[in-house]
């Protein structure tokens, strides 16, 4: 840790996994002569996060040991906390190519000159089942995170990681801050206390209102979209950017919040993806978490406040980084301002609380939610972007 850093990375050591100079090009060279992998797109995210330090101390891709001590203890072999296996799938015809070779190169989905190789330590059996109860709390196929896990390969294969390069981007580029450059941009404002937001929907007020509670005690904001993989009928990536910077424009002090992406595929593991986002948020140097209700949920598979109180099965001292907890908020017209369970006495009368459901038959009909859930000019973009996908 730098000296002007206000928290470690993860496990001490702030991980950059990029070879440059004499190293790539002996790398390249190398690659020629490698079996050749193409990984899905949950694990090209994956790789991204691992080259840029995102997932410090890791410095590849998991063996059986820490596979194993994952899903058992929520903690690596080594005792540090560590909550979804981070993992490189193949087939049975992947591994026969693989065969015994000490490297493979792995490759985008698409192909393509090599993004990184990867010294083979070991290949092992994929448990399922153990996985998909550890991680999702479930083995219901329905859910998004136990189907990718059905459809990926029957084996892992792991090692350490050295990336040439990394994933090609069109999107986003000003906001693609690895830990390193967002650690900088703290120091460079002063920022001690930094308080993280990880989102893969539009902001509305309730968002809005617990990100500004939470900046009444830290210095800065950082609202940290993910931008990896999400279900089909999540809000395209591209929609949610927009959104957030007509906000920042109009909404955000200029000097105590910033944006930047989070390249992570969603795992949709609720409680398990709460601890995994704080840990990648404590590597992007942010000293707090805010974890609102059904952090990373989808459908019922979890109780509303789970994802919080799985954080007191850990000591605060080896996570390190502060979670700061919300419920559910809304503008309340008896109070006249937004408001929580917590601060307000009135009924769901008083409330304005829309389901989901109801804020996308509005926008579909081209009808703005009231002011008091969601700001007009995000409104304006989200009907304009359905209104799009329907012509």
């Amino acid at each position: 840790m730098l000296e002007q850093d206000a928290i470690e990375p993860h496990g001490g050591t702030l991980v950059d996994l990029l070879a440059t100079g004499p190293e790539a090009d002996s790398l390249l060279a190398e690659a020629e002569n490698l079996p050749k992998v193409k990984v899905g797109r949950r694990e090209l995210s994956d790789l991204e996060m691992l080259t840029v330090g995102a997932l410090s101390p890791l410095r590849g891709f998991q063996g059986e040991k820490d596979y194993r001590s994952i899903i058992q203890t929520m903690h690596l072999e080594s005792g540090l906390p560590w909550t979804i296996p981070v993992t490189l799938s193949l087939d049975d015809e992947e591994v026969k190519r693989v065969g015994r070779s000490d490297a493979v190169v792995l490759l985008s989905p698409s192909g393509g000159s090599p993004i990184a190789v990867l010294q083979v330590e070991e290949s092992f059996r994929r448990d399922r089942e153990a996985e998909a109860q550890a991680v999702f709390g479930t083995t219901d196929t329905n859910h998004p995170g136990v189907r990718a896990l059905e459809e990926a390969g029957d084996w892992l294969l792991a090692g350490p990681v050295r990336a040439l390069r990394l994933p090609h981007h069109d999107s986003f580029a000003r906001y693609r801050l690895s830990p390193g450059q967002t650690r900088q941009a703290f120091r460079d404002r002063g920022w001690r206390r930094v308080v993280g937001f990880q989102t893969r929907n539009p902001v509305h007020r309730a968002h809005e209102y617990i990100q500004k509670c939470a900046l009444e005690i830290v210095d800065g904001l950082l609202l940290h979209p993910l931008v990896g993989a999400t279900k089909q009928d999540d809000v395209p990536a591209d929609v949610r950017m927009r959104c957030y910077e007509v906000l920042f424009e109009s909404y955000y002090p200029q000097d105590r919040a910033m944006m930047s992406v989070f390249p992570a595929a969603m795992r949709y593991a609720g409680p398990k993806e709460a601890i995994w986002h704080a840990i990648c948020r404590k590597n992007y140097g942010c000293t707090h978490f805010i974890v609102g209700r059904d952090h990373a949920g989808v459908g019922d598979y979890y109780g509303t406040y789970d994802a919080q109180r799985i954080f007191d099965e850990f000591d605060a001292e080896e996570l390190g980084i502060t979670p700061l907890f919300f419920e559910h908020s809304f503008y309340c017209h008896r109070c006249e301002g937004m408001a929580s369970p917590k601060t307000c006495p009135h009924d769901d009368e008083h409330r304005v609380i829309l389901s989901g459901t109801k804020v996308r038959e509005m926008l579909r009909a081209g009808e703005k939610p009231p002011p008091e859930f969601s700001r007009p000019e995000v409104a304006e973009i989200l009907i304009a972007a359905m209104r799009g996908q329907e012509g």
